[in-house]
C-alpha cells in the first residue's frame, strides 16, 4: 500500500503524490488519516495564487515546513489513527484517535508530542474543526467581551460561525453578523446571533445601529475581504475594537482612516493563532487554549457545518467546489479509505 500526499503544484492546480508508506522512528508514531478539514480562508489563497510565496508556512507547527512557493503540501486539521510506534515509544499510542497539524496525506510520522488525543464524547469528524474552533477562541480571547456589549461580526465563513457560536455564549445587549450567503446567515442565527445582514443591501454602520441602537462596542473582520475592514471601522463606536482575523495574502487592503477613525479612537488589532497575546501568556498556554477548545467542541452541535466530503483523489473537486459555490458550501472533508 502506498501513502498519498496533496500537492498544491501551481495556481488551481493540485495533484495527489503517492510515496512509501513511512516507518515511524525510534521517537516516533505513525498515523493513518481517516479525514482532514480544507482551510477555505489560508487554503483558498494558496489555491488561488494569492500567497505571498516567500512568507514561512508556519513556523509554530512542526509539519509545516519551508515557505509557500510552489510546490507545497499544506493543511492543519487531520485527523487519524497510530497504527505503529517507534522503539522508544509507549505502545499505548496505538490504535489511539488523534489529531494533528498536519498537511494532506495518507499516512505520516510524527512525534507523539505533536498530537492532541482526541476524546471519547467528540466524533471524529468533528474533531477536524479542532484548528478553526481553536482559532475562534483566539479571537474571542483578543476581543475580550464584555457585559451587556454591542457586537459585530463580518464574514460567516467557518470560522466566521465558530466565532458567533462563542460570542452567543456571552451576555452580550446585542450580536450582529454580516455575510452575503443566506445559508451562512440562517446558521448564524442558529448558532445564536440576534440578527444577521448581508452587507451588500446597504450601509453597514447605518443599519447596525437601527439593529443594536448604537455603533459596536466590538467588531470582527473575519470575511477575507479587504473592503470589509471600512465596515468594520465604520460600524464601530467610539473607543471601540476591532479585531482583524482575516488574512488577505497578497491582497491589497486600503483602509479609510479618515474622520471617523480618529474622531473615535478606534483601536485596530491583528489576532491570529499560532501565538498568545502577551498580557494572557501568564495565565494562558497552548494546553489551555487546547482543553478550552476540546471542551467546546463537546458543547456545540457542529456537524451541520460540514457540507461536503471528498476523497483526498478528487481533491481538485473538493477546491473547485469551495471557489465555485461558496454559497452553499461551508466545511469541506478530504476522506482516507
Amino acid at each position: 500500500m502506498n501513502a498519498r500526499r496533496l500537492r498544491f503544484t501551481a495556481p488551481r492546480s493540485v495533484a495527489v503524490r503517492t510515496e512509501p508508506v513511512p516507518e515511524p522512528g525510534p521517537e516516533e508514531v505513525r498515523i493513518r488519516a481517516t479525514v482532514s478539514a480544507i482551510s477555505a480562508g489560508t487554503e483558498g489563497l494558496l489555491y488561488r495564487g494569492e500567497a505571498p510565496s516567500a512568507l514561512e508556512a508556519d513556523a509554530a507547527l512542526e509539519a509545516l515546513n519551508g515557505d509557500l512557493s510552489y510546490p507545497l503540501s499544506y493543511g492543519y486539521a487531520t485527523v487519524g489513527t497510530v497504527t505503529a510506534v517507534g522503539d522508544r515509544v509507549d505502545d499505548d499510542w496505538l490504535e489511539r484517535q488523534v489529531f494533528a497539524y498536519n498537511p494532506h496525506e495518507s499516512h505520516f510520522c510524527c512525534s507523539p508530542d505533536e498530537l492532541l488525543p482526541i476524546p471519547e464524547t467528540v466524533d471524529s469528524r468533528e474533531a477536524a474543526l479542532f484548528a478553526s474552533l481553536e482559532t475562534a477562541v483566539t479571537f474571542v480571547l483578543d476581543g475580550r467581551p464584555l457585559l451587556g456589549e454591542r457586537v459585530a461580526v463580518f464574514g460567516q465563513g467557518v470560522v466566521g460561525l465558530l466565532t458567533t457560536a462563542l460570542l452567543a455564549r456571552f451576555p452580550l445587549e446585542s450580536l450582529v453578523v454580516f455575510d452575503r450567503y443566506e445559508r451562512r446567515r440562517e446558521l448564524a442565527t442558529a448558532f445564536g446571533a440576534d440578527r444577521a445582514l448581508d452587507p451588500d443591501a446597504g450601509d453597514v454602520a447605518s443599519r447596525f445601529e437601527n439593529v443594536a441602537g448604537a455603533r459596536a462596542d466590538l467588531s470582527y473582520e473575519l470575511s477575507g475581504n479587504p473592503d470589509a475592514l471600512d465596515d468594520a471601522i465604520a460600524a464601530t463606536g467610539f473607543d471601540g475594537r476591532v479585531i482583524v482575523g482575516s488574512w488577505y495574502g497578497t491582497k491589497p487592503a486600503t483602509v479609510d482612516l479618515g474622520g471617523h477613525f480618529h474622531r473615535n479612537r478606534i483601536d485596530v488589532r491583528s489576532s491570529q493563532v499560532s501565538t498568545i497575546a502577551p498580557d494572557l501568556s501568564g495565565r494562558w498556554d497552548r494546553d489551555r487554549r487546547h482543553e478550552t477548545t476540546w471542551g467546546r467542541l463537546r458543547e456545540l452541535e457542529l456537524s451541520g457545518l460540514i457540507t461536503h466530503e471528498f476523497p483526498l483523489e478528487d481533491a481538485d473537486e473538493a477546491y473547485e467546489r469551495l471557489e465555485s459555490r461558496p454559497e452553499s458550501t461551508t466545511q469541506v472533508l478530504l476522506t482516507y479509505c
